[in-house]
């Protein structure tokens, strides 16, 4: 049975939803990124802030074409995560307490996919939010790998 399609405040409210988490990702990374030691997760970590920039440009393009105008603040949530990830690195936690902070956010960010999807978006919004969520879970399965190979 089809679902009825979203109305245009529905779904600008779950592309807000998800400019918040890809606010609060793309500053996340950015953190990791200047407290790891390893040269290649600085690198992979530095894209990635890069990567949730450009995602928080295309939905806020979506938000402009619905006839609406996009939040523009991150979540309570991710400030919290990323005090979390200083208060490890300040305590010692190194690369691998970072990466597994960050894995957790990644986490938090799968699952926010996974429920926009599951909504009735309108095809050019369920384009962009399926492209995206690909490239959310392969970062987060690169996290747990990374952080995987550093041991315990």
């Amino acid at each position: 049975m089809n679902q009825p399609s979203m109305k245009p405040d529905q779904v600008v409210s779950t592309l807000n939803s998800l400019i918040e988490l890809n606010r609060d990702a793309q500053k996340g990374f950015q953190e990791a990124a200047e407290k790891i030691d390893a040269p290649q997760i600085k690198t992979f970590c530095f894209e990635q802030s890069r990567s949730r920039a450009q995602f928080v440009g295309e939905l806020q393009t979506l938000v402009h074409s619905l006839g609406d105008e996009p939040d523009n603040t991150g979540t309570v949530s991710g400030a919290l995560q990323r005090g979390w990830m200083d208060l490890k690195s300040a305590l010692g936690g190194g690369d691998r307490a970072i990466l597994a902070a960050t894995e957790t956010s990644e986490d938090h960010a799968v699952n926010a996919y996974k429920k926009a999807l599951a909504k009735t978006l309108p095809s050019d919004v369920r384009d962009i939010v399926e492209r995206q969520f690909q490239s959310v879970q392969q970062a987060h399965d690169k996290v747990k790998t990374l952080r995987d190979s550093l041991g315990k």
